[in-house]
């Protein structure tokens, strides 16, 4: 089955993360089927760059997320219906 998951990168105590699909059976660290995107932890806010997109053609196929990745797809999502949203309300305010 296959998994979307991160893997961790950087340096001893920089940690840095990329969101991928995987086979379950692979390491954490193994080779992945398709790189989704990436999660910054270290700065302020938190820098998370997903492809969306790919990550629901994955879903659709069949794939599970896990926890952590689905928390990630939801802020991007809540963030980027906020964002149009008030784009919205302000346009129809013109």
């Amino acid at each position: 089955m296959v998994k979307i998951r991160m893997m961790r990168m950087g340096t001893k105590k920089r940690p840095f993360y990329r969101v991928m699909a995987i086979d379950e059976r692979k390491q954490r660290d193994g080779r992945p089927l398709e790189f989704l995107g990436t999660y910054d932890p270290r700065i302020d806010p938190p820098a998370v760059k997903l492809n969306l997109e790919g990550i629901d053609t994955w879903v659709g196929k069949g794939a599970q997320i896990s926890d952590t990745v689905r928390s990630l797809v939801r802020g991007v999502r809540r963030g980027a219906n906020a964002a149009g949203s008030s784009a919205n309300t302000g346009a129809s305010t013109n």
